[in-house]
């Protein structure tokens, strides 16, 4: 199979990044974290003035009708940059989430999705088994579960509390709410397929962001090797560094095509594709903690301080090792395929 990518969709990546490099600095980051929010409505705004708002909304509400393997390379240039706008939870599992809703919500699908797509409304996901939600403060509509069932609220029906994150930028929330038949948009039925479907697009989500950080804390690394000198050279031409960083470029190359598949196989419903996302997310986590850890010995002990920049995409990695599904779980997904008769083994059947 060809997991190359259209020249548009290439296009589109690159003019992402530079926005992002440009406007979601370090520094921009850390006034972030002394914000009311954490948040920035002023950056969400130009978000949405890039399309960005629309990318996975149904053309019939108003957006673009892209999907997973569109959005993945986007995906993982928020990581890069580590932008701490929801993002990637609105359009990649918030707003397939909704899409999702059968006939009988058809308003409140219109109203919601063409609001995403305008950049009126941010949505927040809860993952199930997850306390917590991120960005829930911040979020217009929150779709919550209850058992199988899924739920639509609005910020004025549930009850916040602030959890601290090893991320500061991770805004996270436990939700105090009351399920009611008034909120309840899909059944235990329906909504058993719905939150397979959203944990599946959340750990793709998770593990594209993941790859970006991973490239982002050896760029960061690289970059410092060559400007401290030691006996007069640089630190990064001496071999044993040189060696750290390239360990981590080859699980970066390694986990690219687990990613990739992965999103093609969510984008177009593929069976097979739980086994493909846990490949995904585990590749891509082992990536960005090898970064993290090797970056930290490149720096030395300035790795580990406050002030240097390494420590913001550092943590954000060790957070989103974490979120939709640890790697022990996507290991138990694997397992059960190889194990358990779910796929066939060989050469012309396993990746």
């Amino acid at each position: 199979m060809d997991f190359s990518f259209s020249r548009d969709q290439l296009l589109f990546q690159d003019s992402v990044r530079s926005f992002l490099i440009n406007e979601v600095t370090p520094e921009r980051i850390r006034e972030l974290w002394h914000s009311d929010t954490g948040r920035s409505d002023a950056l969400w705004g130009q978000l949405v003035a890039l399309g960005l708002s629309a990318l996975t909304v149904p053309e019939e509400f108003g957006g673009m009708g892209m999907h997973a393997l569109d959005f993945v390379l986007l995906a993982q240039e928020c990581g890069y940059a580590g932008m701490p706008e929801p993002l990637v939870d609105t359009m990649l599992i918030g707003v397939p989430l909704l899409a999702g809703l059968d006939k009988r919500h058809a308003a409140l699908k219109q109203y919601w999705l063409a609001s995403v797509a305008e950049g009126s409304a941010r949505l927040a996901v809860a993952e199930p088994g997850n306390p917590l939600v991120s960005d829930a403060h911040v979020a217009d509509l929150l779709l919550l579960a209850h058992g199988d069932e899924v739920h639509a609220l609005k910020p004025e029906a549930v009850r916040l509390t602030r959890n601290v994150s090893v991320d500061p930028s991770r805004q996270l929330f436990q939700v105090q709410w009351t399920p009611t038949a008034a909120t309840c948009v899909a059944s235990a039925e329906q909504g058993k397929r719905l939150w397979a479907a959203a944990f599946n697009r959340g750990a793709l989500g998770s593990a594209a962001q993941l790859l970006g950080l991973a490239k982002r804390m050896v760029d960061l690394a690289v970059d410092y090797t060559f400007e401290r000198k030691q006996f007069g050279k640089p630190v990064g031409s001496f071999q044993a560094v040189k060696h750290l960083m390239a360990n981590v470029a080859v699980q970066i190359e390694f986990a690219k095509g687990p990613l990739y598949r992965a999103a093609y196989a969510v984008a177009h419903e593929l069976p097979g594709q739980d086994v493909q996302v846990s490949h995904a997310k585990l590749a891509t986590a082992e990536a960005a903690m090898l970064a993290a850890k090797n970056a930290i010995q490149a720096h030395g002990a300035m790795g580990y301080t406050w002030e240097v920049d390494l420590q913001l995409f550092m943590k954000r990695a060790w957070a989103l090792d974490k979120v939709w599904g640890d790697r022990g779980l996507h290991k138990a997904r694997v397992r059960h395929a190889l194990f358990d008769g779910a796929m066939a083994l060989g050469a012309s059947s396993t990746f």
